[in-house]
């Protein structure tokens, strides 16, 4: 079989166009939409407005703000010790995956409850759904392994009047990721996944380590870190590269149940790998693009089994 091509986007600095949070915070909105963040902004050395980014409760608190102000989301918690996830680079994720979508309608972004989207480790925070459905009315399906993560994403999505378009599936066996999830003849758009990249949680430890302290070292105004996190969200047994090449083995089981199937990869020299995995696949057509928020450079790479042909009769059959 011929190999599929891989396409890459240019390397870039900068949020994706369409994203709400290209300029600085603006702590007076903010405020004026979540008073309770009010206690956690002070004056830093520059004369700007900010948040000390190495106090969770600030942080957390700052995500409320954001995803009331922007996002009409008005009620939103989650459990200490849980991802407390960056809104700026979740809500890049979502762009980019609309553009992937887009490159199969003719330019255009498919909008609306008929386009089905797969989130895969959705989390206690349900961060992609809720950006994804607010700014692009999409439907979401959320898995998660972890019981009590499911049940607050619930709480989530009932408290903003959001059943209607977002609901959540627990996976009950670990080792697998998209069977058990979607039922017979099935079928989603694309898939999505923030996967687990440690190879352990001594790894995990380290790595959290580092940030805090080039933190505390080095006021952001923007968040960076994701404070918090369970096994689940942080690790696996073979890091990001075993989770995404078992990702891209289960996925050509269900080649023909979604058109597009994606997944953050946060380390340029998994990319070889995961590229190794998807030829051995046979997927016949690879994206990769890379995404950026301040110091932080992460990369999606998504692939699809279906021609170019089925990619037309798959929009004309379901986005028109």
């Amino acid at each position: 079989m011929k190999a599929a091509p891989i396409h890459t986007s240019k390397e870039k600095n900068t949020l994706h166009p369409r994203s709400k949070h290209q300029d600085r915070y603006n702590f007076e909105q903010l405020i004026a939409a979540c008073p309770d963040l009010k206690p956690f902004v002070s004056i830093n050395k520059f004369n700007i407005e900010t948040i000390d980014f190495t106090n969770p409760k600030a942080v957390k608190t700052l995500n409320r703000a954001l995803l009331k102000h922007f996002y009409k989301i008005d009620h939103w918690d989650i459990p200490e010790n849980y991802l407390c996830p960056p809104i700026p680079g979740r809500a890049d994720y979502i762009h980019n995956i609309a553009d992937i979508l887009a490159s199969s309608n003719g330019g255009i972004i498919p909008r609306g409850k008929n386009i089905r989207v797969l989130d895969i480790g959705v989390g206690a925070n349900c961060i992609y759904p809720l950006i994804g459905h607010q700014e692009y009315d999409w439907y979401f399906i959320g898995t998660d392994i972890d019981t009590l993560a499911i049940k607050v994403a619930r709480q989530i999505i009932s408290s903003n009047a959001l059943t209607e378009t977002i609901e959540c599936r627990h996976q009950a066996n670990p080792s697998l990721i998209f069977k058990n999830i979607l039922k017979p003849d099935e079928t989603v758009d694309i898939t999505m996944c923030n996967p687990p990249f440690h190879s352990s949680a001594a790894d995990a430890e380290s790595g959290t380590e580092r940030k805090w302290k080039n933190l505390k070292h080095k006021q952001s105004l923007k968040p960076l870190l994701n404070f918090g996190g369970q096994n689940a969200e942080l690790w696996c047994k073979g890091g990001e590269v075993a989770f995404i090449t078992k990702m891209i083995e289960e996925s050509a089981a269900f080649s023909k149940d979604s058109l597009w199937f994606s997944s953050l990869v946060s380390k340029s020299e998994n990319l070889t790998k995961i590229y190794a995995a998807l030829k051995k696949a046979e997927a016949v057509s690879i994206k990769t693009i890379t995404m950026s928020q301040g110091n932080k450079t992460s990369r999606l790479v998504a692939w699809s089994f279906m021609t170019e042909t089925q990619h037309i009769q798959w929009s004309l059959n379901r986005w028109k």
